[in-house]
């Protein structure tokens, strides 16, 4: 653990919204937090120009107002700011690596929400090896009001250690329930010649999925004790399965397979949480 949760900002209201919630989160786990924006010159300035290492004045007046931001929000956390001068997805990538999260704004919802700091968009995800958590501005309500609990979307067709992990540490520092969701594919067994769902065949689907999901999550409940669980089983495909169940959490947990440096690759269930979950949206990788 590095004791550091890493927001980048770049003046939007969508990174002082994830600056917000970056400071919660910190506060919880008693870290450091860490503001940084970085930029990058239109043009290279010639060598030895002195005014070649001077900082323009606009950074700056970001990490203040993200400071000024967070210091009202959460006064008792320690805050740290960085400036740099390179492209954000390089800066942000190194950030991570002296991270336990990273904290992103997002910018709208529908297919062309993106990430701030320079609108890295989903390039940044499967560049890096921690969890990071997407934030929206909303006008109705702030980022940071709490909501009926944290949900998580549990596959069971590979191991998330890391990603159960997560989720069950992060609603154990919020005192609020895990609700547990798992979508799934009638089978085919399900259906008759003509295509419809048998209700027996579809009842007995559904009965397989919650023992299933009840045994995978067996060991947490008995290491988290004071954890609620919300076991949610939803015969349709994980992605809407996972927005449905989504609804009224004050965060949103998904997980992906951490295949490493230079495989950019997500799945379309982490596609459809970022551009249409209500609520900020942790990424958390795993083996």
């Amino acid at each position: 653990m590095k004791d550091v949760v890493t927001v980048g900002v770049d003046g939007t209201p969508q990174a002082l919204a994830a600056a917000q919630w970056a400071a919660r989160e910190a506060r919880l786990r008693q870290s450091r937090l860490r503001l940084l924006t970085a930029w990058q010159p239109l043009t290279a300035p010639p060598r030895g120009a002195p005014w070649a290492r001077e900082v323009p004045p606009w950074p700056d007046r970001i990490i203040e107002e993200a400071r000024a931001t967070v210091e009202s929000a959460e006064p008792g956390v320690a805050v740290e700011v960085r400036l740099v001068r390179e492209p954000p997805l390089k800066a942000l990538v190194e950030a991570a690596e002296q991270a336990d999260l990273l904290a992103l704004g997002s910018r709208g919802l529908g297919p062309a929400a993106r990430f701030t700091l320079g609108g890295t968009g989903l390039d940044l995800v499967p560049r890096v090896a921690v969890p990071i958590v997407l934030v929206r501005a909303r006008q109705d309500r702030p980022a940071t009001e709490e909501g009926s609990g944290v949900a998580v979307g549990v596959s069971l067709h590979a191991a998330c250690e890391g990603l159960l992990t997560f989720a069950f540490e992060t609603a154990a520092r919020r005192a609020v329930p895990l609700r547990a969701v798992h979508g799934r594919n009638l089978p085919p067994f399900a259906y008759d010649r003509g295509g419809a769902a048998e209700r027996a065949a579809a009842e007995q689907a559904e009965l397989l999925a919650r023992e299933e999901l009840s045994q995978a999550l067996r060991p947490w409940r008995e290491k988290f004790g004071d954890v609620r669980v919300e076991e949610q089983v939803v015969m349709e495909s994980p992605a809407p399965a996972l927005l449905h169940g989504a609804a009224g959490a004050q965060l949103l947990i998904v997980g992906r397979r951490h295949l490493g440096p230079g495989v950019p690759r997500i799945g379309h269930v982490v596609h459809a949480a970022v551009h249409h979950a209500p609520c900020p949206v942790a990424i958390v990788p795993h083996e």
